[in-house]
């Protein structure tokens, strides 16, 4: 899969998310955007939302099953949940083993 969709879907995802702050707490997402700990504008609850939301479009839209939160995620020297990039960058490496299998 592309690149470019997985940052649609995330993008998108996150922004429906966004959809339900109050108008003063939404911000535009970007590659850069920070998901978790310092200078995340989304609190844990809200990115485990994201996370649960993402597992489920790529479960439902393409029948494949992954877990963005699994032993290998958590060990990582670079977390997936640092930033909107980070996170893109996971699911593609995930979605390319996915593939090959």
């Amino acid at each position: 899969m592309y690149r470019e969709k997985i940052i649609e879907v995330v993008f998108e995802n996150i922004n429906n998310l966004l959809d339900t702050f109050p108008e003063n707490e939404k911000f535009s997402v970007s590659e850069e955007t920070v998901l978790f700990g310092f200078g995340s504008q989304i609190d844990s609850l809200s990115l485990v939302s994201v996370i649960v939301d993402l597992e489920m479009h790529y479960s439902m839209e393409l029948n494949i099953e992954f877990s963005l939160t699994d032993d290998r995620a958590m060990t990582r020297k670079i977390s997936p949940f640092d930033s909107v990039k980070n996170l893109v960058d996971y699911i593609h490496e995930l979605l390319i083993e996915t593939s090959n299998q």
